[in-house]
């Protein structure tokens, strides 16, 4: 099933389980049980807490902000433009630095969401 849209379309609304994040929905496992799409808004200061996915391999692309990342066992920094891919069960986090909330693009396959 065919999908085309526009990223400044997709309605952000408040995450389920985290403060200070909203959460966008693309694509979800309704639609295509195989991939999830997301779009992560996360504010100056916030901080995803270190987690793992059991199934889903977790793929992101920074849209806009800078931060850090908790993938192989330490914080490394992340800007616009990275892409980070985190395999299942291995422990990942995110914390936004810096005045500018962190946009993300996320793929989780199989659908996370």
């Amino acid at each position: 099933m065919a999908l085309k849209i526009n990223l400044n379309e997709v309605e952000m609304k408040p995450h389920p389980k985290f403060e200070g994040v909203k959460i966008g929905f693309i694509t979800t496992k309704e639609r295509h049980p195989e991939l999830s799409i997301i779009v992560l808004e996360i504010s100056p200061g916030v901080e995803v807490p270190t987690h793992t996915h059991e199934r889903e391999i977790d793929s992101i692309l920074t849209l806009e902000g800078e931060g850090e990342v908790f993938i192989d066992n330490n914080w490394q920094p992340f800007k616009k433009g990275d892409v980070i891919v985190i395999g299942t069960k291995e422990v990942h986090g995110v914390r936004v630095k810096g005045n500018s909330p962190a946009k993300c693009y996320i793929v989780h396959a199989p659908a996370l969401w």
